[in-house]
């Protein structure tokens, strides 16, 4: 009985052994817990939550500007050989040319095509962005390169400032403006691309061929009305008229570049006249030779073909098939650019010309004429 008594009190014994062991561990846990839980919270980390998407803020796009399209507007006009009381195309008189054309100065010179104003010396009308009409002079032309210039009588009006289309780029984002089929659409903005550059085109006129050179072609829809009107760039510069488009083609119209007329148009804005300085040549450059002739050799400068009777050049020892490589000791390699130094001449300045005759080379000095 005494051995049953004292086993029994020996396995309490041990149990409560059992539990005061349990109970020490699981206070020595909790307190190495909170002191790893009070050492973590003296560190300064930086956190953030982590998320399979990253947030982003909505940043709304730039709304991109046009408003130099809507200025340039305003300085393309209506040009026609009679004056149009009616403003739709269904009562519009189509027997008569009527095109579009770029006001350039803001004392009123307005540049256009030749075959939509006509000759100098004769006069046109001008339907202006508010509707005013006015009678306008022919001062300047030239079929060749088919431009024109007007002139209007007024002050301080929107004008467009001129480009550098020695510096067009391929691709190049363009804008034409003009007065496509009549009035009733005018100021059409059609938006392209520059597609080529130094274009030439045969054209058949007045029974016989005409050569249009150094051209920007451009796929920005040019339709007929849209003659004379502007070729712009996204910084709302003029880099060329719009001057004729391929009929059996889309998207292929063209343009003359403006730096050939820079000259001109300069000398009228400054001193109100410009006195045509005359060469009296007319030759085409090598883009032009293989609608001519494949006997022909030329790699560099203008071909001579023609020498008027009138002009400074005759009898002067300068022969048809001569190739002039320089002017004043500046190469010249396209007809628009032995144009553009004669406009910036006057008449009885002299030139000095570097002609080519089959192996022999020579300089001569011509004094230029004035061109009526």
């Amino acid at each position: 009985m005494y051995y049953e008594n004292r086993k029994e009190k020996r396995g309490r014994g041990f149990l409560v052994f059992l539990a005061m062991l349990v109970i020490i561990g699981l206070l020595v846990a909790m307190n190495l817990r909170l002191e790893g839980m009070q050492n973590l919270s003296n560190n300064d980390y930086s956190t953030q939550k982590i998320s399979k998407t990253e947030e982003t803020e909505d940043i709304p796009k730039e709304k991109q500007d046009y408003s130099f399209i809507k200025d340039a507007t305003k300085a393309v006009v209506g040009i026609s050989k009679i004056k149009q009381t009616s403003k739709t195309v269904l009562n519009a008189d189509t027997s008569t040319n009527s095109g579009s054309g770029v006001i350039v100065t803001d004392n009123g010179y307005i540049l256009t095509n030749h075959h939509v104003a006509g000759n100098k010396y004769s006069s046109c009308y001008v339907t202006l962005e508010d509707g005013k009409v006015y009678e306008g002079d022919v001062v300047w032309a030239d079929d060749n390169i088919d431009l024109a210039i007007v002139k209007i009588a007024i002050a301080k009006y929107p004008y467009l400032s001129l480009g550098n289309s020695d510096e067009i780029q391929l691709g190049e984002d363009v804008y034409a403006i003009g007065n496509p089929i009549g009035f009733e659409f005018q100021r059409t903005v059609t938006k392209g691309i520059i597609s080529g550059l130094d274009r030439t085109l045969k054209i058949e006129e007045n029974n016989g061929f005409v050569y249009m050179e150094d051209l920007i072609q451009t796929d920005s829809t040019i339709n007929e009305g849209n003659s004379g009107g502007a070729l712009i760039n996204s910084d709302g510069l003029l880099l060329g008229i719009n001057t004729i488009k391929i009929t059996e083609a889309q998207g292929m119209g063209f343009a003359v570049p403006i730096n050939i007329v820079k000259p001109i148009i300069d000398k009228l804005s400054q001193t109100g006249k410009f006195e045509e300085a005359y060469l009296g040549i007319y030759g085409f450059d090598r883009e032009v030779i293989p609608y001519l002739s494949s006997g022909i050799d030329l790699s560099s400068g203008i071909y001579v073909d023609s020498i008027s009777l009138d002009g400074p050049v005759y009898n002067s020892g300068i022969m048809v098939g001569d190739v002039i490589t320089k002017i004043d000791g500046i190469e010249i390699n396209k007809m628009s650019e032995l144009k553009k130094y004669i406009y910036s001449k006057n008449p009885g300045d002299t030139v000095k010309l570097s002609v080519k005759r089959a192996l022999k080379e020579f300089e001569i000095d011509i004094k230029l004429k004035y061109n009526l």
